[in-house]
């Protein structure tokens, strides 16, 4: 069984448009689309793939799309899964940048995602459930994913260094009490006949995923390229001292040392945009963060902002809405493209690795503190959504909340559905409290 190109081209359109709630509410939505209502991949493929993208710099949930995406067609699978993941987002940004830059707050856009944001909440925290009742077999387990959701949400600790600690864990583990580490098999057993995975558990990885020296050398050559052309030919046109050149080597420096997803950049590319480069102000930061909030796509997308209002605030000697552009691509450019090296040049190996028993004990481990680190994020967004600004509870998102939870527990709605529905809601509530 093969999924046809085009339906998987309608799905990840879909899906970036109704991919909201950062990180968190990104991997739950693919989990319920992908894994338990399409069922083009299976469980233990889905997590094998998360875990890898766990450990690299840049946005996660954008790399599971491509890694997915290139897994059931290749190369060109992974290029349209990730360009339709990032593309809605970048376009409705830019819009709102430009609305922000213009006229400041729009209030209807508040309304709205004050209704689809404890939505997304009640996606991600059935998404902890499902795949917690799946990867969490026994007691040691159980205690890698408190003890993942310890460290990072008391301690701080960042996830890459959680994850490694917990496959180095599963590694001896697996050797010395397998009984108790060794509940993740790579190979799980076969589907019965009306259960029907594409990509299921006990499938061979298809003939692209073989990692080659040739293909290597060929993916790092072109994605290279592709990656650094803009940026050197905006320094060779408007000079190495412009804003726009500035802007594609610091979010290409971004892209390659900011590991830990969007909440590990944001501190750092607020630092640097705000104290050193001057581009925006705190509070122009803050509210990029909103905007970047009520759109689709990756919360990392907050960085197309700030290349905006830099190139909008150092426009030289272009019209200030023609460099806030340009500012606006190069910054998505350099943050995106080396998302498909890291998924063409690794994956191959990744999938190679997924065979072996002697590590099948470590992918039990490191699924257990994924568990984890998505609950951490559950926790985090919870937080923001239901104690809005630290303030008291409030009501309105834990109805919505709790309504699209039940939802999805126990009737199964779409989730494409569950975000209009909310949003809608979101704006009527607005416009009864101003009548």
């Amino acid at each position: 069984m093969k999924v046809p190109f085009k339906e998987a081209f309608l799905f990840w359109l879909k899906l970036g448009f109704i991919s909201f709630g950062g990180p968190s509410g990104q991997i739950a939505i693919m989990h319920h689309e992908l894994v338990e209502k399409r069922k083009w991949i299976s469980e233990s493929r889905f997590l094998h793939a998360l875990n890898y993208c766990m450990l690299l710099p840049g946005p996660e949930a954008t790399q599971l799309a491509i890694y997915v995406g290139w897994l059931l067609h290749r190369t060109w699978g992974g290029i349209v899964a990730g360009v339709l993941f990032v593309l809605p987002a970048a376009f409705i940004l830019w819009a709102l940048s430009l609305v922000y830059v213009t006229y400041g707050h729009v209030p209807a856009v508040v309304a709205v995602f004050h209704g689809l944001k404890p939505a997304v909440l009640a996606i991600v925290t059935a998404a902890v459930i499902r795949i917690g009742r799946k990867a969490l077999k026994n007691s040691v387990m159980w205690t890698l994913a408190g003890v993942a959701f310890i460290a990072l949400f008391f301690f701080k600790v960042p996830f890459p260094i959680i994850i490694l600690c917990a496959g180095l864990l599963g590694f001896i583990g697996g050797k010395l009490w397998p009984k108790r580490f060794l509940v993740f098999s790579a190979h799980g057993p076969a589907k019965g006949a009306g259960d029907v995975t594409v990509i299921d558990d006990h499938s061979e990885s298809p003939a692209h995923a073989k990692p080659s020296l040739s293909r290597a050398l060929k993916v790092c050559t072109v994605c290279l390229l592709l990656w650094w052309t803009p940026v050197l030919m905006v320094g060779g046109a408007l000079g190495w001292n412009h804003v726009l050149f500035k802007e594609g080597l610091f979010f290409s420096k971004a892209a390659m040392v900011t590991f830990g997803g969007a909440y590990a950049v944001l501190p750092y590319v607020s630092q640097q945009a705000v104290d050193n480069y001057h581009w925006l102000e705190t509070s122009q930061m803050m509210d990029g963060l909103g905007l970047a909030e009520t759109t689709p796509g990756p919360l990392i997308m907050v960085l197309q902002y700030v290349g905006f209002l830099g190139g909008w605030k150092f426009h030289g000697n272009l019209p200030p809405l023609v460099s806030a552009s340009l500012g606006a691509f190069i910054t998505t450019w350099t943050t995106f493209v080396p998302c498909f090296l890291w998924i063409f040049l690794g994956a191959p190996h990744i999938e190679q690795l997924r065979g072996n028993v002697k590590l099948s004990a470590a992918l039990s481990t490191i699924t257990a503190a994924v568990v984890g680190v998505i609950l951490n994020l559950a926790v985090w967004f919870g937080i923001q959504v239901l104690f809005p600004q630290a303030g008291p509870v409030d009501w309105f998102a834990v109805f919505v909340c709790v309504i699209a939870f039940i939802g999805f527990i126990r009737w199964k709605w779409d989730v494409m559905w569950v975000v209009i529905g909310s949003g809608l809601l979101g704006l009527i509530y607005w416009q009864l409290l101003q009548a």
